[in-house]
């Protein structure tokens, strides 16, 4: 396997920075999660951006421009002659001393992973995944902007546990005014009466790629969709689910809490939704 390391492919024995990397030492740093679809990388364009926008936000300089970063996404994954997997594109702040001072850093690492990846068993996909509410919540928005996606994950990490505690392998996490934000890697959905409802920005949630793939198929077939405020109660009477996300797709959730979703069986505008996203993933790039 080739990694990218900050100008170089090189084996990934070697793809190693240094243990004062601000990134590894405090979690300073942004990246993206990208698939690639039949040697087609998608919707790299909206990723590149993003990270940018990451990073403008915690004031780390990205040391390569969007061509030359978009290039080198190409080129890790022909390297490692990807037709069908999974990009981590990542940006630390660099090594520095011991102590929080970024102007004591230097030499921003970009490192660039394409693998083959599989998140969820096919059986999630066609009988659907439960799920429960962790007792962990996102991240106040007043602290850290929930549409950064940092390296430092802790506060996703522990609602995971707790989801894995329960026997299920996501977990849904409420936001600091007890609204449903989204689970600890997907943003979720919810269709109750035809309509399609997904919290919105200001719930505290990223905007994902996928999320918002999504909301578009929906529009341009017709689904009616909201960004609006959801609690727990409007899940658990839902017609039905689904989570969405780069390396999950669109997964179908059939209980939340031990109470059961529609009928419990991944509902007719999920598998159709999950459908015409599959027919996307295989025309954008």
């Amino acid at each position: 396997m080739k990694i990218y390391l900050s100008g170089k492919l090189v084996d990934k024995e070697q793809a190693v920075v240094s243990v004062f990397d601000h990134g590894l030492l405090y979690g300073d740093g942004v990246f993206e999660g990208i698939r690639v679809y039949s040697g087609r990388i998608f919707l790299l364009k909206e990723h590149i951006e993003r990270i940018y926008e990451s990073a403008k936000a915690i004031r780390l300089e990205i040391p390569l421009t969007p061509a030359e970063l978009t290039q080198a996404v190409k080129e890790t994954v022909a390297a490692n002659n990807i037709t069908d997997g999974y990009v981590r594109l990542i940006v630390t702040r660099g090594a520095g001393s011991l102590g929080l001072d970024i102007r004591r850093t230097s030499n921003p690492q970009t490192i660039i992973i394409a693998d083959t990846i599989t998140l969820y068993p096919r059986e999630i996909y066609e009988n659907g995944m439960n799920l429960i509410t962790a007792s962990t919540i996102r991240n106040h928005p007043g602290a850290l902007s929930a549409r950064i996606k940092s390296l430092n994950y802790l506060n996703n990490i522990l609602a995971k546990i707790e989801g894995t505690d329960a026997g299920t392998v996501e977990a849904l996490m409420m936001n600091h005014k007890g609204e449903v934000a989204e689970c600890t890697g997907d943003n979720i959905f919810i269709i109750k009466n035809g309509v399609l409802k997904t919290p919105s920005a200001d719930a505290g949630i990223l905007e994902g790629i996928t999320r918002n793939a999504v909301l578009q198929l929906a529009r341009e077939a017709g689904i009616p969709t909201q960004e609006t405020t959801l609690i727990r109660h409007d899940l658990y009477v839902a017609d039905e689910m689904f989570l969405t996300g780069t390396a999950a797709e669109v997964v179908p959730v059939v209980s939340l809490d031990g109470r059961q979703i529609g009928d419990g069986k991944p509902g007719t505008l999920t598998l159709r939704l999950l459908g015409l996203f599959h027919e996307f993933t295989r025309r954008a790039d």
